[in-house]
């Protein structure tokens, strides 16, 4: 079961993104938290997500516009390898509370409240209208930079505010998709290269095939988004996103995953 539903989740988010420009990481990164630690999944879909942006880069990178790349990608890099040791010093405290749910024991973390607060305000972006008219100038990408990077170190969701940076940069549809996958690449490779240590550290209990249905049924995901989803509305799919993201961040944030 756990099995179907990685590969169901990955398929699906990985064809999303081709229209919204995010959705892997968010949605992915909740359904290996049912099954490993919230610390472990992040990093766990830090590599999912990684070897399919290399993917989409194949399908679509010759489109990216590059000097977009540089100015958003460059400030997100540094900002992931931050945000990426602040969470595995996160992982390292003792929960803040305890609780109980029935026959269950659970633990809110330091990093579960950081996690659903990020998400949080990914909701808000979406759903508040005077949030999703604002305009960004080209001058503000760093910013957007370092704020996409950084949530992405920590919680593994970083597309959503580069999607929301990217989409006032006046690209054309195909160069908005290929230019968020040049950028996804350069945050998931340092974010990526810090999560090694806690891999490291718990690879007796790593489900490999676990991580191999997610990577190529993410790959599959790519390749019919590419060619089938180009018709969905942006509107249609942030909308429900944004209602996954609201459910994920009460979850993570009461210590339910």
């Amino acid at each position: 079961m756990g099995l179907m539903l990685v590969g169901v989740v990955a398929f699906t988010a990985s064809a999303l993104t081709f229209v919204s420009g995010f959705g892997l990481g968010t949605l992915l990164m909740p359904v290996f938290a049912f099954v490993m630690p919230v610390e472990r999944a992040v990093a766990a879909t830090g590599v999912v997500h990684f070897l399919n942006s290399l993917f989409k880069f194949w399908l679509v990178g010759r489109r990216a516009h590059w000097p977009t790349v540089w100015r958003f990608g460059l400030p997100a890099l540094l900002a992931s390898l931050l945000g990426a040791w602040w969470l595995v010093s996160l992982a390292d405290q003792p929960p803040i509370l305890t609780w109980t749910l029935g026959a269950r024991v659970l633990q809110v973390t330091m990093a579960k409240l950081l996690i659903g607060a990020l998400l949080l305000v990914f909701v808000l972006v979406e759903w508040v209208p005077a949030w999703r008219s604002l305009t960004v100038p080209a001058a503000w990408m760093p910013l957007g930079g370092v704020l996409s990077g950084l949530a992405g170190g920590v919680s593994g969701m970083q597309g959503a505010l580069r999607s929301a940076f990217l989409a006032r940069a006046g690209l054309a549809r195909d160069a908005f998709v290929a230019t968020g996958v040049a950028i996804a690449c350069l945050i998931d490779v340092s974010r990526v290269g810090v999560y090694l240590r806690m891999f490291g550290e718990h690879r007796a209990s790593l489900d490999i095939g676990l991580l191999t249905v997610a990577v190529l049924s993410a790959f599959a995901g790519a390749l019919v988004g590419r060619r089938y989803l180009k018709q969905l509305t942006m509107d249609a799919v942030r909308h429900v996103i944004a209602v996954l993201l609201l459910l994920t961040a009460v979850a993570i944030g009461s210590g339910v995953i």
